[in-house]
């Protein structure tokens, strides 16, 4: 099959993934067809098929894509040999990391909905292995005998969901920087952990 003119895969391709990401995250994957995918990259609908087989492929490479992205990103981090260190490094890093992609974030939680079973296994599967990452802190540190955690699962919810809330109301320029805000936030979750 030709090309439609003027595109290149490794320009398009990608430009097909933001728009997506930014009309899925604006208006709600449900709302969101093809050809306004089409038209915010600038190609005929018909080509969106050659980068993707349909809309729930595309959502479903977007979580792909940012929970893979959240993990190697984590990994990448140093790793402190106490628990305290790197249940400070967690809460820092999910604040920073979430703040820097609110789109993918917003996506990854809201859209969970509309992912064929199979599709949402495997993105469920991804979002324990992080939520596994924070949990081994936690039993770790209860091993220390540095935290108080009398369920360890219940507070690594707790911790993330808390963790999330900073992007429906942190704003860049407004009274606190995101510096500032990580630590009123590591401050919380420390008194909640620590004996």
């Amino acid at each position: 099959m030709a090309r439609t003119q003027g595109s290149h895969s490794g320009i398009t391709g990608p430009r097909i993934q933001d728009a997506a990401l930014q009309l899925f995250a604006q208006h709600g994957f449900a709302a969101v067809s093809m050809r306004q995918i089409a038209r915010a990259v600038g190609v005929q609908a018909g080509a969106l098929y050659n980068y993707t087989p349909d809309k729930q492929s595309l959502l479903f490479r977007l979580m792909e894509d940012h929970m893979t992205e959240l993990l190697t990103s984590w990994r990448d981090q140093p790793v402190a040999d106490d628990a305290l260190s790197q249940l400070e490094a967690f809460t820092r890093f999910h604040i920073r990391f979430n703040f820097e992609n609110p789109d993918a974030v917003f996506i990854a939680y809201m859209e969970l909905r509309n992912l064929s079973a199979e599709n949402f296994t495997v993105i469920e599967s991804l979002r324990r292995e992080y939520e596994n990452t924070l949990e081994t802190v936690l039993k770790q540190g209860v091993c220390e005998g540095v935290f108080a955690v009398p369920d360890t699962k219940i507070a690594t919810l707790a911790v993330i969901a808390m963790l999330n809330g900073v992007n429906t109301w942190y704003r860049a320029g407004g009274r606190l920087s995101l510096d500032q805000v990580e630590t009123s936030y590591w401050e919380m979750v420390r008194r909640a952990m620590v004996t």
